[in-house]
């Protein structure tokens, strides 16, 4: 199996598209791997065996090397040395060295291991810089290596943080590097900029082959520019940290271009991958994204989500229930995740008890009081809830303004208050788009916890926003890829036909049921009335119930025999 898997790589290296090409796969049982500037190469690591890899006929226009080596999620060590010092080595999925030539070096090495049980396949490539091109990480005060290239990430449930050290300006060989913090003008490196870039994976690959081949479009400048999508240009005087919105189950590729804008020229540092999952995990872990209570919740919202979609309107107490399921829900799960460390599963089923509750207590007060206007209302909210959330799903949630709460949370309200107002003289209307939208969009978020979808982010960045404070200085980059437009498409259809049928169907009819409890009372006053009608003679409930107990005991009782029992007497 290890050798199909390495001839599968070499097909894969041999790709168009991927940058420089890939040599033939290395073999750990060798002990010496060669390598060529700029040509990447498979390599299978083993624990036991240590590797030592060898560059020769290094240019001498070459200042220094940046050596990185990749794999999926198992990790690798590289060293200057076969003697692992935390100064001169790195151990990761994603690690990178940097080899300050000295002069007339033509030639140099490092070393290669893994420490995990199972062989590790890995991708590495050596890259040459001149001596005009800018050092990554050559301004390193806060990681062990003393010149750091290397991209540090961590994620969580709501984002994905990556950091790194700030670089130096380039040098010849056998001069001393610039100083980093002595001076501030432009002949430091202070006149740095950063380009920071993102690079999406396809949706729902998990594969090693496909992250393996797509790790080579994001380690040179030029393919780094022309594949992955730039997110923000930061200056020296910016911190060297950047925030994403966490895509559970999606591969995305990190990388970091300092840019010389005095010489006009780059160097990239070595790129970083994540899924935002755990591959190792025993429970949710990346192959099964959804867990359990998650599909059984969403699927059970779904269905009623479809019902209202299509019949909303003319069953208004249905879609009541539904509107208040939302309101409650929401709210409840936001209030209990915030003040409370109960797990996830636990929190669901709360979250279901209580926007039943929210849905049971809309209906009786629409039953009981009757006052339109308060449905309405909140109808109405839960349709700008959903179409505030579309507005700060597209780039427009990205700006700098509304990382500021204040104005994150005022402008979101304002739009979710202004749908409503605008449909204030056309409440029928706004009650079945809401039923149509909002229904249908059910669908989507039954089938994330699935298959990945970034549509679902609609609402999940909205909700991360509001359980996590540290959300607000994300980037909430998504990728929209075959799988989103063909669930765009189904969900679009689902949303035309629900409005279309439940336009045509209500044309002639009331714009609203008549108030329930008013029927009630003008029906139970008629029966009480009018003698003719069969219900008059009912007799009460508490007859009626005691009736029925009567009956229930009756079935347990012992059957009396019948007939004379006792002897006849002569």
């Amino acid at each position: 199996m290890g050798l199909l898997r390495l001839l599968a790589l070499a097909v894969l290296a041999t790709q168009p598209g991927v940058a420089g090409g890939a040599e033939t796969v290395g073999n750990s049982s060798v002990g010496i791997i060669e390598f060529s500037v700029g040509k990447f190469r498979y390599l299978e690591l083993n624990r036991p065996f240590p590797e030592e890899a060898i560059l020769r006929h290094i240019s001498s226009n070459v200042t220094f090397l940046i050596f990185q080596i990749h794999s999926q999620h198992q990790n690798t060590t590289i060293s200057f040395s076969n003697i692992l010092l935390p100064s001169t080595s790195g151990t990761g999925t994603d690690k990178g060295l940097v080899f300050i030539l000295r002069p007339e070096q033509s030639m140099c090495s490092w070393y290669l291991e893994t420490l995990d049980a199972e062989p590790v396949q890995n991708v590495a490539i050596p890259l040459s810089y001149s001596e005009r091109d800018p050092i990554p990480g050559g301004c390193n005060l806060e990681f062990d290596l003393d010149i750091d290239p290397n991209i540090y990430l961590a994620y969580d449930f709501f984002e994905t943080t990556i950091k790194f050290a700030p670089a130096n300006l380039g040098y010849e060989r056998g001069t001393d590097p610039p100083p980093c913090d002595i001076r501030t003008g432009q002949d430091s490196r202070w006149r740095l900029q950063y380009d920071v870039y993102q690079y999406f994976l396809p949706e729902n690959d998990l594969t090693e082959e496909g992250l393996l081949k797509h790790l080579q479009r994001m380690a040179e400048v030029p393919q780094v520019t022309a594949n992955a999508i730039k997110v923000v240009t930061l200056t020296a005087n910016d911190k060297t940290s950047v925030s994403f919105s966490s895509l559970r189950g999606q591969g995305v590729i990190y990388n970091v271009i300092v840019w010389d804008p005095f010489l006009n020229t780059s160097a990239a540092y070595v790129p970083v991958h994540t899924y935002a999952c755990s591959f190792e995990a025993a429970e949710s872990n990346c192959s099964s994204l959804g867990r359990v209570s998650t599909k059984v919740f969403f699927t059970l919202f779904a269905v009623l989500g479809l019902f209202i979609c299509f019949f909303g309107h003319r069953f208004w107490k249905t879609e009541l229930f539904f509107i208040g399921f939302i309101f409650m829900g929401f709210f409840f799960y936001i209030m209990i995740t915030r003040l409370t460390p109960i797990e996830y599963d636990v929190r669901l089923i709360l979250t279901a008890i209580a926007g039943s509750i929210g849905g049971i207590f809309l209906v009786a007060a629409w039953w009981r009081f009757g006052i339109l206007m308060l449905c309405m209302l909140c109808v109405g909210l839960v349709l700008g809830f959903f179409i505030s959330s579309v507005t700060f799903f597209t780039p427009l949630g990205n700006l700098t303004v509304f990382r500021n709460d204040d104005v994150f949370w005022v402008t979101f309200s304002c739009i979710a208050i202004l749908i409503p107002v605008i449909f204030m003289g056309c409440l029928r209307i706004l009650n079945i788009l809401t039923c149509g939208f909002i229904g249908s969009y059910s669908v989507v978020l039954a089938v994330d916890s699935y298959l990945y979808t970034s549509l679902s982010y609609i609402t999940l960045n909205v909700l991360k926003r509001a359980l996590s404070t540290h959300f607000r200085g994300a980037f909430t980059n998504v990728p929209f890829q075959t799988n989103d437009f063909i669930i765009l498409a189904v969900w679009g259809m689902l949303a035309v036909s629900g409005i279309t049928l439940q336009m045509r169907r209500e044309g002639g009819r009331p714009l609203f049921p008549p108030h329930p409890y008013k029927l009630w009372k003008r029906e139970r006053e008629r029966r009480v009335t009018n003698i003719l009608d069969p219900s008059y003679h009912i007799p009460p409930l508490r007859e009626r119930l005691y009736g029925q107990l009567t009956q229930i005991r009756e079935l347990f009782q012992k059957e009396q025999p019948a007939g004379e029992r006792t002897p006849l007497l002569l």
